[in-house]
């Protein structure tokens, strides 16, 4: 039975194997293992095999976790991947390296707001829909850049890059993924520090190799890691 230490090792393989092929450098590729569902014990488990960035989806799910004994004093990179509303913005900022999933002018302000509290810069990223499903969450493409800007006002946090969760279909995430570098592309030519957009935040464990082809600089890995998925913490 293969166990997490075993998955990172192969998921670390074949970050290698795409990269060498499309000329990239696999230190340009950023996993980053999602622990949704999963109790701390197996997050301690993928610490322990060298892993550093743990993502996580739900806000008291995440305090919990980061409150453990088990992860208590471990070196953990916390990434909050999931949707995040205004009202929980004050429960993760100075706590999480990076946001993944912003998609609103407000949750930007009061996390701009919050971070200004507490003297920190915060760094996030925008989630974009690149599929267009509306069950998803994420601007619409057309909206980035013309909303953009007003982002970029904001003091005491710092856009990154951007974050698509892309469809299930291999073929269509393709052109997804590919969608999202070219938006960054856009996004660089109408920001003051375009320099700062460095991150791609694509490719989960169906097609993590189809994403870093098309430029993932983070990859959102799960069920290749810790197996399936649990039911949904409240």
């Amino acid at each position: 039975m293969e166990t997490i230490a075993d998955n990172l090792r192969k998921i670390g393989l074949d970050i290698g194997s795409v990269c060498n092929r499309t000329g990239r450098d696999p230190s340009t590729v950023r996993l980053i293992a999602v622990s949704k569902t999963k109790p701390a014990m197996l997050v301690r488990k993928a610490i322990d095999a060298g892993q550093v960035d743990i993502g996580e989806s739900y806000v008291q799910e995440f305090l919990e976790k980061q409150g453990s004994e088990e992860l208590s004093g471990q070196p953990v990179r916390w990434h909050f991947i999931g949707h995040l509303q205004s009202n929980k913005v004050k429960d993760i900022v100075g706590r999480v390296t990076l946001i993944h999933g912003i998609d609103k002018h407000g949750t930007v302000r009061e996390l701009s707001k919050r971070a200004l509290r507490r003297n920190i810069t915060a760094d996030y990223l925008i989630e974009v829909n690149t599929s267009g499903e509306p069950t998803k969450f994420g601007l619409v493409p057309d909206e980035l850049t013309m909303q953009a800007p007003r982002f970029f006002e904001l003091p005491h946090i710092r856009l990154r890059g951007l974050m698509t969760i892309a469809s299930p279909d291999r073929k269509k995430a393709r052109h997804e993924f590919r969608m999202l570098a070219n938006l960054l592309d856009r996004l660089r030519k109408i920001a003051p520090e375009p320099e700062q957009l460095t991150e791609l935040s694509m490719g989960m464990s169906q097609d993590y190799d189809i994403a870093i082809e098309e430029g993932a600089t983070m990859i959102r890995i799960g069920t290749a890691i810790f197996g399936a998925r649990n039911r949904k913490m409240p």
